[in-house]
């Protein structure tokens, strides 16, 4: 199977690193002009730098997802240098945690702002350019917990919900124009956020131990890679998924109802280790 996108003109949100930026490198490898964007200047600035020695061209800003006319305006300055617009991948935005106790409604809404509506602003001001030419993808980088909720993590659980009835809901009110939109859903994929959970746990562990325990609910026994979603999303924008939408796909390792069990998990294993810590300390 041989995926050509040279030529295409494809934005990627949240692009400066993790899965954005590994996405980004993928389309540019296939020759596509690839516009990306993130809240950091310096940041995707270098992400820029490095993807125009593979990418036919590419426009490189900062955007605050949250600021409807700032997403508007990069989106037109990208069909107004190409023409037009291909593919959206709709990347940014980061879980969040916290649970009844712990949370504001303020907060959540925060978070919504940033998800949801972040990924709708984008979807709002690409979709008149891909009707113009009748054809387009639109790529919605999801998360598991958004098809499976958990008992934790209620912001990024009810905002990623919304985020996969939208990307179903466009993806039947869109493919009239021939606009196919889908989602990925994310399972443990290492983007650097995991050795930040780990210092969460706090001290009495190592990291390997940490591992063993996070991996204990995904049944391919490893943490995803950043390219393991990619390949998934050249495939999505290309002829190849020209009768695929409203799909919601999992890129998990085979992760499914157990990640309900994961916040009790790691809730008794960081007991254990501050009860270990403890101990050790003591003597």
């Amino acid at each position: 199977m041989h995926i050509d996108l040279s030529g295409k003109r494809v934005i990627v949100t949240g692009a400066s690193r993790g899965i954005g930026l590994a996405i980004a490198r993928a389309f540019a490898a296939e020759g596509a002009r690839v516009a990306i964007c993130a809240r950091s200047a310096e940041a995707i600035q270098a992400s820029g730098a490095e993807l125009a020695h593979q990418a036919q061209a590419v426009i490189a800003r900062a955007v605050d997802v949250t600021d409807s006319a700032g997403v508007k305006a990069f989106v037109e300055e990208v069909a107004a240098s190409w023409g037009g617009v291909d593919v959206l991948i709709n990347n940014a935005g980061q879980g969040r945690g916290g649970n009844l106790d712990t949370l504001t409604p303020e907060q959540i809404l925060e978070h919504a702002n940033i998800l949801q509506m972040g990924h709708f602003r984008f979807v709002q001001a690409v979709v008149p350019h891909m009707r113009r030419q009748r054809w387009g993808r639109i790529v919605e980088i999801n998360a598991l917990a958004g098809a499976i909720p958990t008992p934790d993590g209620i912001p990024s659980v009810i905002n990623r919900a919304a985020c996969l009835a939208l990307s179903k809901s466009l993806g039947m009110s869109l493919a009239r124009d021939n606009i196919l939109v889908n989602s990925l859903n994310m399972g443990w994929i290492d983007t650097g956020q995991w050795e930040r959970h780990f210092r969460e746990v706090g001290p009495g562990v190592t990291r390997e131990e940490f591992d063993r325990m996070v991996l204990k609910v995904v049944p391919l026994g490893r943490f995803g890679k950043p390219e393991d979603v990619a390949g998934m999303a050249l495939f999505l924008a290309s002829e190849y998924a020209s009768f695929i939408s409203a799909a919601s796909i999992d890129i998990a390792g085979g992760l499914q109802g157990q990640i309900a069990y994961y916040p009790t998990l790691k809730r008794e294993f960081t007991e254990m280790a501050r009860e270990r810590f403890a101990g050790a300390t003591a003597e």
